[in-house]
């Protein structure tokens, strides 16, 4: 490389995030509780790719010659437009429509793995970001959505969640009913309506009475415009979320049978509760809706207590594989944001954030031997131990050491001309020196004591760690 050559810049595209091993096994342990919850039920895996036909993604999409908003896309050879996932349903849907007449109906599933928003990101809001859902495709009632909240709230016990959440229910049927009632129409109005609706936990009923109203001014002054409905529509709405449901509603009908389903399956509203301010998806939801939230209380960036609020949150959505398919097609599905959950459990201490254990490092301490110690990394590894011989270049035995430091090594193992000569090994416990460093200051009796190494006979290589493994 000459001295004018230009070297890039080693840069991470913002919205987008590394993961380190003590992440990914944190996570990998969160998502192997989950999955085993997902399988009690009876859902089975299924996988998707991350692109799909752009088509197939829906009306969510925007409709431009280029529909890269919202989405990241790209051009086929043939002229095709594909784009990246954005959630693991739409998917769901394709793949049920295109396998139809071979699928089991009801069709129970699970899928986890990343989906991709072309936004603008944000702090807690990523470009790419893991979501974990099962979906009940082909059962019409509402026992199929009960089953949902309460596999939800089993999923959160399992985490060890238990007290900390609840599991809130709503019906998208209400809602419009309670809308009709109100004489509200036009598609704008509803959405602030029902943007009101949900801020119900955040301002009380006053502050809902005044977003339905003029709108309402917050304690800086910023002023959010309300949906203007007269006195009479807002207390149609008002009256709805003191608890009097609009009568003769279908969605009251369903919520009656899930809270009856409920009961008798032993969850109380102190894990799952019918909500009236729960709100969700104007145009995608036909149904039961219902959401996780977690109730304990975080500071936000202005150091106030606020509750943490959603980590998942599903419903009913009998239109979206009806798209592939001219007969209707329930569907019921709930999705888990696994990077906000995992920040959650990070939070209460039910994560875990210990480094994996990296491998038992064989020291090479003379290079012209790699042979006898490439030897012992096997032994090892057939005896199903991680191992690895040292591959750097140096030959210092404390740089050496150091390395295995950083691997979080729980053990080296040393072979000198001394301890080859006469049939031995030395064993370095970096388990038992590090915490007998703590209580050695001295130098000069660190090394004379040299704390967690033992010596071996060289034939007793894998007894010895496999003793050492099961004691640490």
């Amino acid at each position: 490389m000459t001295e004018k050559t230009k070297l890039i810049s080693p840069r991470l595209p913002r919205g987008f995030e590394d993961r380190t091993p003590g992440d990914i096994a944190a996570v990998g342990r969160m998502i192997d509780t989950i999955r085993k919850v997902y399988e009690r039920y009876g859902f089975d895996p299924v996988e998707t790719p991350l692109f799909e036909f752009t088509e197939t993604l829906g009306k969510f999409l925007p409709d431009t010659d280029r529909p890269n908003a919202g989405v990241f896309s790209l051009q086929d050879d043939d002229e095709q437009w594909m784009s990246l996932r954005y959630d693991l349903t739409a998917p769901l849907a394709r793949f049920f429509a295109e396998n139809f007449e071979t699928l089991p109906k009801p069709y129970r599933s699970y899928r986890q793995g990343y989906v991709f928003r072309n936004e603008k990101p944000g702090p807690g809001r990523f470009r790419q970001f893991m979501q974990f859902d099962a979906d009940t495709v082909g059962a019409p009632g509402p026992e199929a959505d009960a089953e949902m909240c309460m596999m939800m709230a089993d999923v959160m016990d399992a985490l060890g969640l238990g007290g900390k959440y609840v599991v809130r229910v709503n019906n998208r049927k209400v809602l419009d009913g309670v809308l009709e009632a109100a004489g509200v129409s036009s598609v704008e109005q509803k959405l602030t309506v029902l943007r009101a609706v949900d801020k119900l936990d955040k301002f009380g009923p006053e502050g809902v009475k005044l977003l339905l109203g003029a709108g309402r001014k917050d304690e800086s002054g910023d002023f959010t415009k309300g949906a203007g409905l007269s006195d009479a529509q807002a207390a149609v709405v008002l009256d709805y979320i003191g608890g009097k449901p609009p009568a003769g509603n279908d969605g009251v009908t369903e919520l009656e049978a899930m809270q009856t389903l409920f009961d008798a399956a032993g969850y109380g509203p102190e894990k799952i509760k019918i909500d009236p301010s729960v709100v969700r998806g104007l145009e995608y939801y036909t149904g039961p809706v219902f959401e996780i939230e977690l109730t304990f209380k975080v500071q936000n960036e202005k150091g106030q207590d606020v509750v943490f609020g959603s980590v998942g949150g599903g419903g009913r959505y009998d239109g979206l594989v009806s798209r592939f398919r001219r007969e209707p097609v329930p569907a019921t599905g709930f999705s888990i944001g696994v990077s906000r959950l995992a920040n959650a459990l990070k939070l209460t201490g039910n994560l875990g954030s210990d480094e994996p254990v990296g491998p038992v490092v064989v020291l090479v301490m003379d290079k012209d031997q790699t042979a006898r110690y490439q030897a012992m990394v096997s032994e090892l590894r057939q005896a199903g131990i991680r191992a690895e011989m040292f591959l750097g270049s140096t030959k210092n035995f404390g740089k050496q050491v150091a390395y295995a430091d950083k691997r979080n090594a729980p053990a080296v193992i040393i072979e000198g001309s001394q301890e080859r000569e006469g049939g031995i090994l030395q064993v370095k416990d970096l388990v038992a020196g590090k915490q007998a460093a703590q209580a050695i200051t001295d130098n000069a009796e660190w090394k004379a004591a040299r704390p967690g190494q033992f010596e071996i006979k060289r034939e007793d290589l894998v007894a010895a760690i496999q003793k050492l493994l099961s004691e640490q």
